[in-house]
C-alpha cells in the first residue's frame, strides 16, 4: 500500500450548526473531522454527526485548497453521512475493501484529513450498543486510537476502504486500559447508497426513537439523561430510571432494549415498558417519534 497515494483521497471537514439545532448543546456548533471521497465526482463519505443539522460544510485537500460542500444524507442506522462537494474537488475516489473478511490481528491503517495516520490492529469485531439509540451488529475495534478519528478512514493493507472512524473508547487488555478505536464497516453503506444519494434517507419506515441516553450497568439498562422536548422527556422518563421491561419482556441489557423497541413497529409506535424508580416499579407508556423529525434539514443549494 502506498500511504501516500491513500491520503490524497481523505479530506479535512468542517461543519457549521445553527445555535438553535437539537444536536448543538450535545455536538456543538462547530465540528471538525475528516471525510473520504468516495466517488470521482466529489461525494464524499464521513461520519454523520460531524454533518448532522449543518447548514454550511467544508471540505479542505491535503494541499490547502479549500472547497464548499452540501450535506446530502445522514443515516440514523448505521451512522454514516454523504457530503457533495460543490466544486471541483480533484481527489481521487478510494475504493471499497471488504470488511467481513477482516479479521482480528489484521494489519490497518486509520487515516484523517490533515495527514496524519496510525499504523493499527484489528482487536475486536464485535456488537456495539451507544448510549444515543444506535447499535452495531458488528462494528470493528482497532489499537492503538487515532486521536483524530471522528470521520477517519480504515485502509486495509490492500489500500482500500474498510469503515469510518466513529468512536473513541476504552478496553481493558492484559489487565491494562487501552484506548481504541470504533469502526463503521463500510459493507453496511453498500445497501443503502443509493437510496441515501436519490432520497435522502433509506427506503423503509423510520424506526421508533425514545430520546433516552442510556447505559448498561451489570446488565441493568440505566437512563443517563433524556433529551429535551423528545418523547422519552414527554412521558416522564428520568434520569436515574432502570428500563426493566418493555411491553411483555424483560430487558436483558442496552442492544436488547433497542431491539425490543425498534421491532415494536416504526416510528409512533407506543411503546410501554416497566421501570425502577427509587426502590418502585411503575409502567410509562412511552410515543415514539421519528429522530429525524426534531432535526434541522440541509437547505437546497
Amino acid at each position: 500500500m502506498n500511504i501516500d497515494t491513500v491520503l490524497r483521497s481523505i479530506v479535512a471537514l468542517r461543519a457549521s450548526v445553527p445555535e438553535d439545532a437539537f444536536t448543538a448543546s450535545a455536538l456543538g456548533t462547530e465540528r471538525e473531522g475528516s471525510g473520504v471521497v468516495i466517488r470521482e465526482n466529489g461525494l464524499v463519505l464521513t461520519i454523520g454527526y460531524l454533518i448532522t443539522e449543518a447548514t454550511e460544510v467544508w471540505l479542505t485537500r491535503h494541499d490547502g485548497k479549500v472547497i464548499p460542500a452540501h450535506p446530502l444524507a445522514y443515516d440514523q442506522e448505521t451512522g454514516f453521512g454523504l457530503v457533495q462537494a460543490l466544486g471541483d474537488l480533484d481527489v481521487p475516489a478510494l475504493q471499497f475493501g471488504d470488511a467481513t473478511k477482516a479479521d482480528v490481528g489484521d494489519d490497518v491503517v486509520l487515516a484523517d484529513g490533515i495527514g496524519q495516520f496510525v499504523e493499527a490492529n484489528i482487536v475486536a469485531r464485535q456488537e456495539f450498543a451507544g448510549y444515543w439509540e444506535y447499535l452495531l451488529d458488528e462494528a470493528i475495534f482497532t489499537a492503538p486510537a487515532h486521536p483524530s478519528w471522528g470521520g477517519a478512514a480504515l485502509i486495509g493493507s490492500d489500500g482500500k476502504l474498510l469503515g469510518i472512524g466513529s468512536l473513541r473508547l476504552q478496553m481493558v487488555q492484559n489487565q491494562e486500559v487501552a484506548d481504541i478505536n470504533m469502526v463503521v464497516p463500510i459493507n453496511l453503506l453498500l445497501p443503502i447508497l443509493d437510496d441515501l444519494l436519490n432520497r435522502g434517507q433509506i427506503d423503509k419506515p423510520p424506526r421508533p426513537w425514545l430520546g433516552a441516553f442510556s447505559a448498561e450497568s451489570n446488565g441493568e439498562v440505566v437512563v443517563m439523561s433524556v433529551a429535551e422536548g423528545s418523547p422519552a422527556a414527554q412521558a416522564g422518563l428520568r434520569q436515574g430510571d432502570v428500563i426493566s421491561e418493555i411491553r411483555d419482556g424483560e430487558v436483558d441489557g442496552l442492544a436488547d432494549f433497542y431491539r425490543k423497541v425498534w421491532k415494536s413497529g416504526p416510528a409512533g409506535a407506543e411503546i410501554p415498558m416497566r421501570i425502577l424508580r427509587d426502590g418502585r416499579e411503575a409502567w410509562l407508556r412511552i410515543k415514539s417519534a421519528d429522530r429525524n423529525s426534531f432535526l434541522k434539514k440541509p437547505q437546497l443549494q
